[in-house]
């Protein structure tokens, strides 16, 4: 069995190149194959959860470009990432949410019984979402969590490789998620990944899109219809389909 996972793994890197961003080509269900076998060998990976509107903030920052291109693994969270794969000719497998990565993850640890550590979002959100896993994932070891309040790293960092998690789920946003696991992923073997807003899902605090808009693919008008003033950010798309359009007349 491992054997397999580990030829698959390592062949995993047939990535596509989306205006400089590099995704990974699988299907979710090969992708959770590869969580089990990094959590059964206590592997530190590193995942990014991508959308347009990262994708126009690396092509802007070389540094947050690199660090994206050196994670272990980049999934395409977002329709207009579909979208723009099959516009230029090299299509992505599927969607594959940070938010349902989080909650795989999070039920993956349950089953395990592996530690997991949360950092980020406000005091109230990260609280409720500490009470969530312990009262509906209580096989979860949770050995640590802090909110995305703070101005010394130290303390977080060292509490982080004395507890050895295995999942390790940071929600400051982008680019600040992703600065911080590349400083301090060799603190611990886990599985390190940017959540972004996920806590305030996952905890109930805010409402996912009901699903016919999952399956519609429209969560992002959900979340600009119930949340205005995400406005500004959601111009990036039209920015972004633009520049797809652009690179495809190029080709």
């Amino acid at each position: 069995m491992y054997n397999n996972t580990l030829k698959e793994n390592a062949m995993h890197k047939n990535r596509v190149d989306i205006l400089g961003t590099e995704f990974d080509n699988f299907t979710e269900k090969q992708f959770h194959k590869y969580l089990d076998y990094d959590l059964d060998t206590k592997a530190n990976k590193f995942i990014v959860t991508a959308n347009p509107e990262i994708v126009l903030s690396a092509r802007k920052d070389s540094k947050f470009l690199k660090i994206i291109n050196n994670a272990d693994y980049v999934i395409p969270d977002g329709i207009g990432i579909i979208k723009g794969a099959k516009s230029l000719g090299t299509p992505l497998h599927e969607r594959i949410t940070g938010f349902d990565t989080l909650k795989y993850l999070i039920e993956t640890a349950d089953r395990k019984q592996l530690k997991v550590y949360l950092l980020g979002a406000k005091p109230e959100v990260i609280r409720a979402t500490a009470d969530k896993i312990k009262k509906d994932y209580p096989q979860v070891d949770l050995v640590g969590y802090h909110d995305g309040y703070f101005k010394d790293d130290a303390p977080i960092v060292d509490e982080i490789a004395e507890k050895k998690p295995n999942v390790i789920l940071v929600a400051l946003g982008y680019p600040k998620q992703e600065y911080f696991i590349e400083k301090y992923r060799q603190k611990a073997d886990a599985i390190w990944i940017g959540v972004g807003g996920s806590f305030d899902v996952f905890s109930g605090t805010k409402k996912r899109a009901p699903k016919v808009f999952q399956k519609l693919s429209l969560e992002w008008f959900y979340r600009l219809i119930t949340e205005p003033t995400r406005f500004g950010r959601m111009l990036a798309i039209p920015k972004y389909m633009k520049l797809i359009k652009q690179e495809k007349n190029r080709k």
